[in-house]
């Protein structure tokens, strides 16, 4: 495919959802994912171990290329390290961005820095930055069909996102009134929600919707206006709802075979649980979450996911014979995994000489309209002897400028199709700016705002 038409085609698309009951198998009916049978580690296993070994009890919160083969003065300003025990030291805020993220986009706003500007006036542009965005909380949340009741997810997903939006124009443009109503949004949620249900897809909303949720509320968290009762209240929603579930899914995989669900329902629920372990101050959690993607046994465990290396800097995702849509959703939830990590001092951007850099390399060459090798993908459920087109194309979702700033800007290294493809996103948006769908949502977005380091 020519790049021209690449580009062209890129214009006006909405984000595919992520698996749904109606999308997520190709030989299964029940909505699970498709994908060798190994014991999860201890921290992930459960068991009879204790809560401070990742027994997924909730207690209460506390204070290169890979190798072939198989604005303003901004918010409070204060910047925190919290020691939960066992030597592992937490930064607040400590997932998407630090304070040290925040104090460079600020001067880069001061000094009117492009493309930096140019990302601000998308989060200014995004309605659910608006100091008239309401929040809708429900007590159960529904996503996945059901016949006792009917899907309500979208109230959440808009709901994270507007929370995350508003943090950003707080935190940045260090106007009190959008830290106010951040706060009402997530407030409301943790004094109305008790529980996540529906079909199996209820494991998805519990990941991508429990990260974007903890996101949030770890930029405000340093807020003063936001009392320490409200926060805690927070901190326990997110404990005994979203990781409880993040857990029951990474040990048990809904009664299903290990490698019976895609990648992506493995890397949502790591993403909310490390995400969740640093706003809880859980260093158990957090380590569940990192001890899952060096040895899980499911599909979003580094060498399952990313389970073909090739020369010249590429390798093969999990879900390339599967659709591209989910195939480029792989790789947005293993960067934002990666970029929280990072931010507490932990390099899973290079991990195995850059794996993670080969998968996305892989993803956007083939999505740019160039030819990629392909090795036949077999698990118990399906053989996938070609790579899949569906869904081919410059899906635009907001997640390359990390890529691009860590890699490229950051670490040196040559990464040209990334380099593409976030020059096509530029400036990138966040929920809502990708369709009304849930597809639309499974990311946080705004990168040219956060990331962009020059």
């Amino acid at each position: 495919m020519p790049l021209v038409n690449v580009i062209v085609a890129a214009l006006s698309k909405n984000l595919p959802d992520a698996d749904t009951e109606a999308t997520a198998s190709t030989k299964n009916g029940d909505g699970k994912g498709s994908a060798g049978t190994t014991q999860p580690n201890s921290e992930s296993a459960g068991g009879t171990t204790t809560p401070e070994q990742g027994s997924g009890t909730p207690t209460s919160p506390g204070n290169g290329s890979a190798t072939s083969g198989d604005a303003s003065s901004g918010g409070n300003s204060n910047a925190d390290t919290v020691t939960p025990g066992g030597g592992k030291t937490f930064v607040h805020p400590g997932l998407l961005q630090t304070q040290s993220d925040f104090d460079r986009i600020i001067a880069q706003l001061k000094a009117k820095s492009e493309p930096t500007v140019s990302g601000w006036q998308r989060l200014i542009n995004n309605s659910h930055s608006s100091l008239k965005y309401s929040p809708r909380p429900v007590l159960l949340v529904v996503r996945g069909k059901n016949p006792s009741n009917p899907e309500n997810y979208a109230l959440l997903f808009n709901d994270a996102a507007a929370a995350y939006a508003l943090a950003l124009r707080w935190k940045i443009g260090g106007d009190d009134a959008y830290a106010d109503r951040a706060i009402k949004v997530l407030n409301a949620w943790s004094s109305t929600l008790t529980a996540v249900d529906g079909s199996s897809d209820k494991f998805l909303a519990s990941g991508i919707y429990g990260y974007e949720l903890a996101n949030a509320a770890e930029i405000m968290r340093t807020y003063k206006g936001w009392s320490a009762d409200d926060f805690s209240k927070f901190q326990n929603m997110m404990l005994t709802i979203f990781y409880r579930m993040n857990h029951d899914f990474l040990v048990n995989h809904n009664g299903a075979k290990i490698d019976h669900y895609w990648a992506n329902w493995d890397l949502c629920n790591i993403a909310s649980m490390l995400a969740i372990g640093v706003l809880t101050d859980r260093k158990d959690i957090y380590k569940e979450a990192i001890d899952y993607l060096y040895n899980g046994a499911g599909n979003g465990a580094f060498h399952k996911m990313f389970w073909k290396v090739y020369d010249g800097g590429l390798a093969q995702g999990q879900e390339a014979g599967r659709d591209q849509g989910h195939a480029m959703l792989d790789i947005a939830l293993i960067g934002a995994i990666c970029q929280m990590a990072w931010s507490q001092g932990d390099d899973l951007f290079g991990y195995d000489n850059n794996l993670v850099l080969a998968g996305a390399e892989y993803v956007a060459k083939y999505n740019l309209g160039y030819d990629v090798p392909y090795t036949t993908y077999k698990n118990s459920d399906t053989t996938q002897t070609v790579i899949s087109d569906g869904s081919r194309g410059p899906n635009l979702r907001p997640m390359w400028e990390m890529f691009y700033n860590h890699y490229v800007v950051l670490k040196g290294l040559d990464a040209p199709y990334i380099s593409t493809f976030t020059t096509l996103a530029r400036p990138e948006g966040g929920g809502g700016d990708y369709g009304p769908n849930s597809g639309g949502f499974d990311q946080l977005g705004y990168g040219t705002l956060l990331y962009t380091l020059h």
